[in-house]
């Protein structure tokens, strides 16, 4: 058995992971979808101190209070900060770094720095709300920029989907040691059609060395095609597994799920 944690993106929640967890766990794993403070299920929690730091200390908080050890711990979107600094705090339980269509940031680097086309949608719907600095939100557009199409799949996020704490995106990632999170093995698995991968400085932010799959569907491929997904990351769970048995690199068919 191993244990996947699943960090979601900006403006989601962990009730996005419900289709891919549930085929995680029916494969005999255990999963944790925590959601971030001031999104999601937790959005009253929301305040004008909520940033890239309370965010990883809310991932750190679930592996250390939970006692888990050797997670492989996934980031979309925006987390791919957060499982870093989450690496960078708890490092001796984290067994694998997994970034779903997810930026890099380096140390001292902000997620708005790994990925410049994210700046642009910031400033084009930027606003204060009760002194809090927020962009994006629940709106077709959005949704759509996601990769979601289907109108049942539009309707259920768009009831779900909460502003990001533009300070969230701002604030500049720090590491203690990066040298020792850059050890951890990490998977690179992208959305062929997403603004995450259309980002060339993003794209260059994969390490030499990394594994680097390929799923041909929008940004929210947990949701768009979980099944693919969690063939991938099954694949690293086995213990059997080769380097001959993980070549994902080809491009998986996009499937809407049912």
């Amino acid at each position: 058995m191993s244990i996947y944690v699943l960090v979601h993106g900006g403006c989601h929640g962990g009730w996005c992971w419900q289709r891919l967890a549930r085929l995680l766990r029916s494969a005999g794993h255990e999963v944790y979808t925590p959601t971030l403070t001031g999104l999601g299920e937790r959005r009253h929690l929301l305040s004008p101190e909520t940033n890239l730091d309370t965010h990883i200390d809310d991932v750190v908080n679930v592996l250390v209070f939970e006692d888990l050890k050797d997670v492989i711990l996934v980031g979309h979107s925006y987390s791919g900060g957060v499982i870093t600094g989450v690496a960078d705090r708890a490092l001796s339980r984290v067994g694998h770094l997994v970034f779903l269509d997810a930026t890099h940031p380096r140390n001292g680097e902000a997620h708005i720095d790994a990925n410049p086309i994210v700046t642009d949608a910031d400033h084009k719907t930027w606003r204060i709300v009760d002194g809090v600095e927020l962009v994006n939100g629940p709106s077709l557009e959005f949704i759509e920029g996601m990769g979601i199409t289907d109108p049942r799949d539009v309707e259920w996020m768009m009831e779900r989907i909460t502003p990001q704490p533009l300070k969230c995106n701002k604030q500049p990632l720090k590491l203690a040691d990066e040298a020792a999170v850059r050890k951890i093995p990490c998977t690179n698995i992208n959305a062929s059609w997403s603004f995450t991968v259309r980002s060339p400085e993003s794209a260059r932010r994969a390490r030499a060395g990394d594994r680097v799959w390929e799923i041909d569907s929008g940004h929210d491929l947990m949701i768009t095609e979980p099944e693919a997904l969690a063939e991938m990351l099954l694949r690293l769970a086995s213990p059997a597994s080769t380097s001959a048995d993980l070549d994902c690199s080809r491009k998986l068919p996009f499937q809407q799920y049912t």
